[in-house]
């Protein structure tokens, strides 16, 4: 099947990778009242539990926000709109922005594409991390690539793709110290090899909408 997806870039602000929930924040601030995709709220304030079809990202110190299937149309309908960037106090005028807006196809093919992680892959939680810190090398791998196609099959149904093939996947990372919301966590870089078709720069993983788990193909066509 194919999902709608957008990109938006601004190739002339350098930020760093942790500044990616400061751009949320200034989005949600900008349109967060027209609608709760950039923001993910009920006006209570209460979370919306579901995969966020607006993302923030810092990529190679480049920001980018990432819009799926009714979060794509939305970017597209709001890009004239965006004239700066106000990123904790820090206001950055906009000379240059790159939009790029379309179909894009998802699923299992007969073929194999390679992936990296842009953006540091949040795989595991406080309680699975405790038993993964426990395994043995062999049973860590296979513990990490079981959760990775799961955050792929889960991706898959958050854009209305039911996938009746098995998702095949081998994984390459490197552990990752991290900190997110002032915790230290362990996150994972590194690549895998799967026979999964993923739009480019969408999230897999825990805490998407901050840019986290930010994939990018590298091999495959």
């Amino acid at each position: 099947m194919t999902t709608n997806h957008t990109t938006l870039n601004f190739p002339e602000i350098r930020l760093h990778q942790r500044d990616g929930h400061k751009l949320r924040g200034y989005f949600a601030h900008k349109f967060g009242d027209e609608s709760d995709l950039f923001h993910n709220h009920e006006k209570d304030g209460r979370a919306i539990y579901r995969y966020p079809r607006i993302q923030f990202k810092v990529v190679a110190g480049s920001p980018v926000v990432v819009g799926i299937g009714d979060g794509a149309q939305m970017l597209v309908q709001r890009f004239l709109e965006i004239k700066e960037l106000d990123i904790d106090g820090d206001v950055y005028a906009l000379h240059h922005k790159h939009l790029q807006s379309g179909e894009v196809e998802v699923g299992v093919r007969e073929a194999l594409f390679e992936y990296r992680f842009a953006t540091p892959w949040m795989a595991l939680n406080q309680e699975n991390y405790r038993i993964w810190f426990e395994m043995d090398e062999r049973s860590r791998q296979d513990k990490l690539q079981r959760i990775l196609i799961g955050n792929i099959l889960s991706f898959f149904k958050a854009v209305g793709h039911r996938e009746s093939q098995q998702v095949m996947l081998h994984l390459y990372m490197d552990a990752l110290p991290t900190s997110f919301k002032n915790q230290r966590m362990t996150a994972f870089r590194g690549r895998f090899v799967t026979n999964a078709l993923l739009p480019d720069y969408v999230g897999l993983g825990k805490s998407v909408s901050r840019g986290y788990g930010t994939v990018i193909r590298v091999l495959g066509n």
